[in-house]
């Protein structure tokens, strides 16, 4: 498995201003780390969520760290398609165009 790439410039640049705020974010992500999901699993179910929250950004995230993990852009397409009896087609197509963007940049 790769390392997870960096966060934008400016994240560190909102994190460097806001510090507490960084580390409460830190706290929450090492919080939810914990427990019996394995890294992949943990991975695609915060897609999933991204994806049902209609977050562009957390998707594009949630996806290059998921191919920074090695797992497929067939899987990432997968919880896109599997959203789509609860989301509705046109935010199922847009969220698949948010993992789109990464895995098959232009």
């Amino acid at each position: 498995m790769g390392d997870l790439p960096r966060p934008p410039a400016i994240h560190q640049e909102f994190v460097n201003r806001y510090q507490k705020l960084g580390q409460a974010w830190e706290l929450i992500a090492k919080q939810g780390a914990e427990g019996p999901l394995d890294a992949t699993t943990s991975r695609l179910v915060k897609l999933g969520i991204a994806i049902g929250a209609m977050r562009e950004g957390a998707v594009h995230s949630c996806t290059r760290k998921a191919l920074a993990q090695d797992i497929t852009p067939e899987a990432l397409e997968q919880v896109v398609a599997l959203a789509a009896g609860t989301l509705g087609m046109p935010a199922t197509v847009a969220a698949y165009t948010w993992v789109r963007d990464v895995t098959h940049p232009e």
